[in-house]
């Protein structure tokens, strides 16, 4: 399949959180809270997609408070934690907003993933992300994982959806600006 037969029905952004939204790190601080390192560009390509009329969720294997502080900063209503077996959550999701594996894109990086990964119509993984993993995309991020990847994918959906030019527009731009 290529890019854009596989960007042209995404309604739904999924992202895996550990590795994807964040470089995979997990701090625990003296008192044992857990916390997370998010790249404010992912959070930002998150934003435009919502924009665009695309919706965006996570779907991790961890649970964290942290995540869950993050969809509410980036208005992420579906935030799926704690699902080691991500197939569940995955179809009970499409069923709650009607969607199908053809509206799907899916950013991943570990072998969790691969199950969702062979269900998304873009399936996509980041640059550091499992060899595995990798041989399973469609697209494989230049980006690694927190550091922009979540970004990257949602400007070239954007631009193959054609919905671009109307982000940029907000910033005074055209798509003849810019490298």
């Amino acid at each position: 399949m290529n890019i854009d037969d596989a960007c042209k029905d995404v309604k739904l952004v999924l992202l895996d959180v550990d590795g994807v939204l964040t470089d995979g790190s997990i701090i625990v601080s003296d008192d044992g809270r857990e916390m997370k390192r998010f790249n404010a560009r992912d959070g930002s390509g998150i934003k435009y997609l919502q924009r665009a009329g695309l919706r965006v969720a996570f779907l991790s294997g961890r649970k964290t408070e942290a995540v869950d502080r993050r969809a509410v900063q980036l208005g992420v209503e579906d935030c799926l934690q704690g699902f080691t077996e991500k197939i569940p959550p995955y179809e009970s999701l499409l069923e709650k907003r009607g969607l199908e594996d053809k509206h799907v894109c899916f950013l991943g990086d570990d072998l969790m993933d691969i199950p969702v990964m062979r269900r998304a119509a873009f399936p996509v993984a980041v640059a550091d992300a499992a060899p595995e993993v990798k041989a399973e995309a469609v697209y494989v991020t230049e980006a690694e994982g927190g550091r922009g990847a979540v970004r990257e994918v949602a400007e070239l959906i954007l631009r193959y959806q054609g919905k671009w030019d109307a982000i940029i527009s907000r910033y005074g731009l055209t798509s003849g600006d810019g490298p």
